[in-house]
């Protein structure tokens, strides 16, 4: 239903009309039709007969006027035949568009082309050149009957500037669709007075009417003489670095700025004026798109059985959203968290498998592996707020790096031939427990790995917006109404958000032919101070006056700045320019046993400070030496084989 009224049921009971109604009505639709059909034969004629006086300079020999009458009538059955035949009559013109313009095209060149070949092939009624020009001139006429109530509403869209007065950034193909969007639809109350764009070519023309008066950057000078209200960022596959000088530009200017999604983003495709939304701080933290192979990671997927641990996560539900998208022949979603796994699990479509557990417990992870054999494990789960996990070490060593052992074990003993354990750049050189943990956990996956099998890192920054990081802590104390809490006007960080990192975590995982550390580039790092100052301005605040900034000091176990590799370790390019491979020293499978046996003692003796302290120490060491003190209080060997992870404590 189109929403027209005569499209409406007829009869309180939606009973179709009757025969005297349907008869009334195509009555209606055929006068409306025979109306047009006249017009077209009138202009037809007239063209053909101006095209006559013109091409004798108004002395048109008597022959000719003789012939006259019997090639019009010809002309206007031919015509008239066209247009029937592409369409041209029963149309809604007032919506017409290019599909109908060349229909009208179409038309008028067959029946010109048909008149030629008659005056060709036949007799020769009157000269060529009015066949031909007469036949262009009605072509047009017919057309501009069509589409003068487009052209002159066009017209006077163009004079009407009421409504919010907008700048239009950019003059591509999205600029000149929601330029047009907004000239047709009034209602909507947003007015393109002026286009902007970087190009110097595109300077004093104009879009659809709309003059380009600039530079992107000379916004602030524009909104004032123009007196603008608002500017639109109309380039829909826009990079960082283009948002950035567009928000500047915005902020200078003292202007709202919205912006069109990219175009992965938009469910129709097609650019639209009401996709555009509020500036958010991603857009200003994002990198240029990074492309990803497919292909390489649906033949991945498709029709395996992947187990993604921490499932109830951030990371983990997104590689549970991509995964299931890649057609897999099973899901399975393990965390201990029941209300965050169920959240993720009732909005995926597919095969999709909970499995409430902890991977601490060792004999159940292995239990799950047996039961469900997956081919392919995502290994997400893990603590990972640091300031926290200083104060509760025995959490970090217990889930990060004995959870760990645990799942590779069980992978191992089900033959599992390809893990991606996801990790952080908190791992390299740890000042954290956390990190510390993720390092262990790195060379667990590493040292563990049974021969010829692809277990594989992946490591990367900062995700935007995951629960506990500092985006979603500064809007919660922005609408508190602040203060915002900096640690250290220093501190930087790497972002990216959680759809990119996971892309490139499954890109990674598709490229790993023999396993290793894979690091994802993570563009520039991120000024936390100037971030703060930014959040609050988009919020619509001053910052200091009307919200706070109060720096508080590092925290425990924080580094002011993040890095992604260690000195001594070797990075390598991939075949994606978004990852590249690290290659860590080597550790022997007796010296991870050594400082797994020296963590053990440490938790078992209940001693978590010591523990910390070993785990920072063994996290950033490569020789393990003075580690015999710890004696065999835990034979790895003789567990692997029993199925089992346990220690004294328990």
């Amino acid at each position: 239903m189109t929403g027209d009224r005569h499209d409406a049921p007829e009869g309180a009971a939606g009973r179709p009309p009757s025969l005297g109604l349907r008869a009334a009505r195509l009555a209606i639709r055929a006068r409306s039709d025979i109306t047009l059909v006249l017009i077209d034969a009138l202009v037809t004629a007239g063209a053909y007969a101006a095209m006559l006086v013109l091409r004798f300079d108004g002395a048109v020999p008597p022959e000719f006027w003789d012939r006259f009458p019997l090639f019009v009538v010809l002309a206007m059955a031919i015509h008239l035949a066209g247009n029937w035949m592409l369409g041209l009559y029963r149309r809604i013109w007032r919506h017409a568009g290019v599909e109908e313009a060349r229909g009208v095209l179409l038309a008028g060149g067959l029946a010109t082309a048909l008149l030629l070949a008659s005056q060709l092939l036949g007799p020769q009624t009157m000269p060529l050149s009015v066949v031909a020009l007469g036949g262009s001139a009605a072509t047009v006429l017919v057309g501009f009957l069509r589409f003068q109530s487009r052209l002159f509403a066009f017209q006077r869209s163009g004079r009407d500037q009421s409504g919010l007065r907008v700048a239009v950034l950019g003059a591509g193909d999205s600029a000149a669709s929601v330029v047009r969007e907004m000239q047709r639809n009034r209602a909507d109350g947003l007015s393109p007075v002026v286009v902007l764009d970087d190009d110097p070519h595109k300077r004093d023309r104009s879009l659809l009417g709309v003059p380009v008066v600039g530079s992107i950057d000379e916004l602030p000078e524009v909104a004032q003489r123009f007196e603008l209200h608002q500017a639109l960022l109309a380039v829909a596959s826009a990079d960082t670095a283009l948002v950035r000088r567009a928000a500047d530009a915005a902020e200078a200017a003292d202007l709202p700025l919205k912006v069109l999604p990219g175009v992965k983003d938009l469910i129709r495709g097609r650019v639209s004026v009401r996709d555009a939304r509020e500036l958010r701080i991603e857009d200003l933290l994002g990198r240029q798109q990074v492309s990803t192979d497919l292909g390489s990671v649906r033949d991945l997927l498709v029709g395996r059985r992947v187990l993604v641990t921490g499932g109830g996560g951030s990371i983990g539900a997104e590689i549970a959203r991509q995964v299931v998208a890649c057609d897999p022949a099973a899901v399975v979603l393990l965390d201990h968290d029941e209300t965050h796994l169920h959240d993720v699990a009732s909005g995926l479509e597919g095969p999709v498998v909970q499995v409430l557990a902890d991977i601490r417990d060792a004999r159940r992870v292995a239990e799950l592996f047996d039961r469900h054999r997956p081919e392919l494990v995502f290994h997400a789960a893990a603590h990972k707020h640091v300031p926290l996990l200083e104060d509760h070490p025995r959490e970090a060593i217990e889930n990060n790096v004995f959870g760990t052992v645990n799942v590779v074990q069980a992978a191992r003993r089900a033959g599992v031939d390809r893990l991606v354990f996801i990790s952080t750049d908190k791992a390299v050189r740890p000042a954290s427990v956390m990190g510390a943990s993720k390092r262990i956990g790195e060379q667990v996956v590493l040292t563990m790995s049974p021969p010829g099998a692809r277990y594989t890192v992946v490591r990367f920054g900062n995700v935007l917006g995951s629960r506990g990081s500092v985006i979603p802590t500064f809007a919660r104390q922005i609408a508190a109404g602040g203060p915002v809490t900096v640690t250290d006007p220093r501190m930087t960080r790497f972002f990216m958000s959680t759809e990119e990192a996971v892309q490139l975590v499954l890109q990674a995982a598709a490229l790993a032919d023999a396993g290793g550390v894979y690091m994802l580039e993570m563009g520039e790092s991120v000024d936390i101070l100037g971030l703060a100052h930014r959040m609050i301005r988009l919020s619509g605040y001053e910052v200091g006056t009307e919200i706070p900034i109060r720096i508080t000091g590092v925290r425990p176990g924080e580094k002011l700045v993040e890095e992604l590799c260690n000195p001594e370790e070797r990075v390598q390019p991939t075949a994606h320019a978004s990852i590249v491979r690290v290659l860590p020293p080597p550790l022997t499978r007796e010296e991870l046993d050594a400082r797994l046996r020296r963590l053990d003692e440490m938790l078992g003796l209940g001693r978590e400070p010591e523990a910390a302290d070993a785990l920072l120490r063994l996290a950033g060491q490569n020789d393990v030496a003075d580690l015999s003190a710890a004696g065999d209080t835990l034979d790895l060997a003789a567990l692997e084989r029993s199925g089992s992870w346990s220690r004294s404590t328990t």
